[in-house]
């Protein structure tokens, strides 16, 4: 029986979801909270606090709590997943509630173990379960896990990337990144000032990257404003697409030498399954121009992109918080 109020968080480095059992979907916000330096009050968090980043506001500082993945700072992600549950309006009943969260599969205990401290610190207090992040995205990608099928996932978020063959709601062969579309956000970031002597913040290389990715764009390059590095004055640059594709392939190249050892460590009980299922992609890095084929090039066996594949996780989590079989004996306790 489901309680009351029970959750499934993806909780990301760069976004966090929150799934509120009955309800669905109900919030999906930059994992940002704003600190006011004067008062230590809390200014802002999710998308209000995210919007102020780079730009400097006097005192005022924007703090990403999350990095690869896992909590960096504990009080930080306290404050802000607490206002993401009010937010949701996920209200518990006279039970303690569910909360099922995601974690990168290669999180530590002491990581895990952090989440439930987040979780267990104020009211409504949860009964947290965790479950690795390959899974859920494995599940929300389609996968019948339930029915013990197996499949091949490569989820590619913020901060971390999670390259996995998993059956039955478990990890069966996993690799997990500590590299992924931040990494490439920031290489970006750093060819466009070394080779154009142009500052450019992180929001507008994320959107180099989706645009022009490993194909260099349709036009061969996009328009971007930044900052002269050496007048220090606004500049509109036009970027071309092989800085881009050159300033991201090492995390690539990272990405697809991750899904050469995966597959070639998998047993033969579960190739079948992984060839008739190919491999799927999830996360925002699935939306990278040219990543598919990339990877499809190295794996020999066909590549699609899931499905809404910025919510794969957390679709894939709000699967075993309605009740897939054996799905909550499967989720790692903290």
């Amino acid at each position: 029986m489901r309680i009351r109020g029970s959750v499934a968080i993806d909780l990301g480095t760069v976004n966090t979801l929150v799934w509120v059992g009955g309800r669905g979907l109900v919030l999906e916000e930059p994992s940002a909270i704003a600190i006011d330096s004067a008062t230590g009050a809390i200014a802002a968090i999710g998308a209000a606090a995210d919007v102020l980043a780079e730009k400097e506001p006097q005192d005022i500082n924007v703090i990403y709590p999350l990095r690869h993945g896992v909590i960096a700072d504990l009080d930080a992600t306290t404050e802000m997943l607490h206002g993401f549950l009010r937010k949701a309006r996920a209200r518990g009943g006279p039970l303690r509630p569910q909360a099922l969260v995601c974690v990168p599969s290669g999180a530590t205990w002491v990581e895990r173990r952090s989440v439930a401290a987040v979780l267990g610190a104020r009211r409504p207090r949860y009964r947290v379960q965790l479950i690795d992040e390959p899974v859920a995205a494995a599940a929300g990608a389609g996968f019948e896990l339930d029915a013990g099928a197996g499949g091949f996932v490569v989820d590619i978020g913020g901060g971390t990337t999670e390259v996995a063959a998993v059956a039955g709601w478990r990890v069966v062969r996993a690799r997990s990144l500590r590299m992924a579309g931040n990494t490439m956000d920031e290489a970006i970031v750093n060819a466009a000032r070394n080779k154009l002597g142009l500052i450019l913040s992180h929001r507008a290389a994320r959107q180099l990257k989706t645009t022009l990715g490993l194909t260099g764009g349709p036009d061969g390059g996009a328009e971007v404003v930044g900052i002269d590095a050496a007048r220090r004055t606004p500049r509109v640059e036009r970027v071309p697409g092989d800085l881009v594709t050159a300033a991201v392939e090492p995390v690539v190249s990272a990405i697809a030498g991750s899904v050469q050892e995966v597959l070639s460590d998998i047993p033969s009980g579960i190739a079948e399954d992984v060839v008739r299922g190919k491999v799927r992609l999830a996360g925002g890095g699935a939306l990278l121009p040219g990543i598919a084929s990339r990877i499809e090039a190295i794996a020999e066996i066909g590549v699609v992109v899931a499905e809404d594949p910025l919510r794969c996780v957390v679709r894939g989590a709000a699967a075993m918080l309605d009740g897939g079989r054996g799905a909550w004996r499967a989720a790692s306790p903290p």
